[in-house]
């Protein structure tokens, strides 16, 4: 390593390392890895099996912005940024991230795909089905986002949220409901309530009611309480939220607990050490005139939900 060594990511070693002026890296068993070919228009630093291929990240988005929609493509990298951050995390956490392409070794059916639609022609909606997850592009644009947040009232609105609760509706899909295990299912509905209930009547109660009188008392956000699906997948991303930021805060010596793996138990992790954190660094925000960097409140029955959401990692289908 020196100043001006090309650097790339490599999945398999879950590191960052060193790229030659050839764009190729030898790892510790002798294979060759070689840098994206989506470098310069995602941004893409990890590196690739094949020489002038993509890389795993890459490969999971199936649906891209057209090069004629400038819009479009000025948003794309933002989004295809928040998907390897998302994706690392799944990884270090022990989640299984299977794609949709047999030709890449993954499973058409239960495997995982992205479209990254841009908004600029049409109406995209952000979301999860049968493994395959939409976002909008037009989010990437921070005044955009920052409108919409407003408009619902939201306290936090960033790509990588999206990101992060979306996947946890694929997980539910793949680790909770599909998977052989009537235990874990029934555990999911005591905490989480019964996700068959029927969702597009739940949406029209919520947007023409809105959450009920003492939500605080059960729920992370107001969106939660629209349904059980939303309440797993908003308890999920704060599970995600909670550990990246303990994990990036130990590397950078702000705490002395190294990472989720420091408790049995992820609700004396939330009450031991995030508590106490989030509200100093909320501090330190306002003392910069910004927002709270965690504007919410974990009631008691939420850190159920998260110890059950932590209790699926190494969690299998079968």
């Amino acid at each position: 390593m020196s100043c001006g060594v090309g650097l790339g990511y490599s999945r398999a070693e879950g590191e960052i390392v060193p790229v030659g002026l050839d764009g190729r890296y030898i790892d510790g068993s002798g294979l060759i890895w070689h840098v994206c070919r989506n470098l310069n228009l995602s941004g893409c630093t990890w590196l690739a099996p094949l020489e002038g291929g993509q890389c795993f990240s890459c490969d999971l988005t199936r649906t891209r912005p057209n090069d004629a929609d400038a819009a479009g493509v000025a948003n794309f990298p933002v989004a295809e940024r928040a998907k390897r951050h998302l994706i690392v995390e799944l990884d270090r956490l022990g989640f299984p991230v299977v794609g949709k392409d047999a030709a890449t070794g993954g499973d058409p059916v239960t495997g995982l795909c992205f479209d990254l639609l841009s908004s600029t022609d049409r109406g995209v909606i952000i979301g999860h089905d049968d493994g395959v997850i939409t976002i909008d592009l037009a989010e990437s644009d921070p005044a955009y986002r920052e409108r919409l947040r407003g408009e619902l009232d939201e306290p936090y609105r960033t790509m990588l949220g999206h990101f992060r609760h979306e996947i946890g509706h694929y997980y539910q899909w793949q680790l909770v409901e599909a998977a052989d295990h009537p235990d874990r299912l029934a555990r999911c509905r005591a905490l989480f309530g019964d996700e068959t209930t029927d969702y597009q009547t739940e949406i029209d109660r919520h947007y023409a009611q809105g959450a009920p009188a003492g939500w605080e008392q059960s729920y992370l956000t107001t969106y939660a309480t629209m349904h059980p699906y939303e309440d797993f997948a908003e308890t999920w991303a704060h599970f995600l939220h909670i550990s990246d930021t303990i994990e990036t805060a130990s590397e950078y010596g702000l705490t002395a607990v190294a990472g989720v793996d420091a408790f049995s138990h992820f609700r004396d992790l939330v009450t031991g050490v995030w508590v106490p954190m989030s509200t100093a660094l909320n501090m330190i925000n306002r003392s910069m005139g910004k927002d709270d960097l965690y504007p919410f409140v974990i009631p008691a029955p939420v850190l159920d939900k998260l110890e059950f959401v932590a209790s699926l990692r190494g969690a299998t289908r079968v």
